[in-house]
């Protein structure tokens, strides 16, 4: 049975969710701390009693030790309990799985979502891992195809979901085992490692140049060459390609143009 220490600075979320840890049937305790430094302290005791906790589902935004400051100091730890953040905000996804997070978790929680997390924790305690394997894609994901074969990409953004066409993504860019998709007014977290998406959308058009991008080459507007390194501009971005893709890149793209046809000069 699992032993979990929930943090959050704010009593009626903290309150839900350990009574949502608790009716996970692989949870056996729940503790809780209501703020950065107490969470620590409350870590501290259940080690002097040799009853380290197996993870801790964790607030970010609190005052004093924010969620990210504690994982920074579990970080420093022989084995560090593994940590799944639960936020109402996306936008800091990126940093926290820098920090080796296990899952993020948004608000409000879902019950299933929380399943799916005591999930992943239970297989590293079993697995005898302390480091978190990679995330997987959430339950919206893959992504269906609409009758055009135009895949719809389902993402969340603050507990709403939403919902964005492949042929509007203009480029993605690669953040460990995110990706963020650009399209050109909005851009989107998604959890899924670039090269699924490189592998299942070339048939779409969609081609790595660089070890962080992958690009639409529909969307390329502009090749560009600085002290021998080209650089394509796409959505009004410009992003580096390459020496490696620069000559597959430039065949796709020329293979593209059609001539413009004109007019016999006299």
């Amino acid at each position: 049975m699992l032993r979990i220490l929930a943090v959050d600075d704010e009593p009626p979320a903290l309150e839900e969710l350990v009574y949502l840890l608790g009716q996970d049937p692989r949870v056996g305790e729940v503790e809780s701390a209501g703020d950065g430094g107490a969470a620590l302290r409350a870590l501290d005791q259940a080690l002097a009693h040799d009853r380290p906790v197996d993870a801790l589902f964790l607030d970010i935004r609190m005052p004093g030790l924010d969620g990210l400051d504690v994982a920074r100091v579990l970080s420093r730890f022989a084995e560090p309990p593994p940590v799944v953040f639960v936020s109402a905000h996306d936008d800091f996804a990126v940093r926290a799985f820098e920090l080796q997070a296990a899952d993020y978790v948004l608000k409000p929680v879902r019950p299933e979502r929380l399943t799916e997390a005591v999930r992943r924790i239970a297989e590293l305690r079993e697995a005898g891992r302390p480091a978190p394997a990679p995330p997987r894609p959430p339950a919206a994901e893959p992504p269906r195809k609409a009758a055009d074969d135009d895949q719809v990409i389902a993402v969340e953004l603050s507990g709403v979901t939403r919902f964005v066409h492949r042929s509007d993504v203009t480029h993605v860019e690669a953040y460990g085992d995110y990706v963020r998709l650009h399209l050109a007014s909005s851009s989107h977290l998604l959890r899924v490692p670039l090269a699924t998406l490189e592998r299942q959308w070339q048939d779409a058009g969609f081609v790595r140049v660089h070890r962080r991008h992958l690009v639409a080459t529909e969307h390329v507007e502009e090749v560009l060459f600085e002290s021998g390194h080209m650089l394509i501009r796409v959505g009004g971005t410009l992003l580096p390609v390459s020496r490696r893709n620069t000559g597959r890149l430039r065949e796709l793209l020329m293979s593209r143009a059609r001539p413009v046809a004109g007019g016999q000069r006299r």
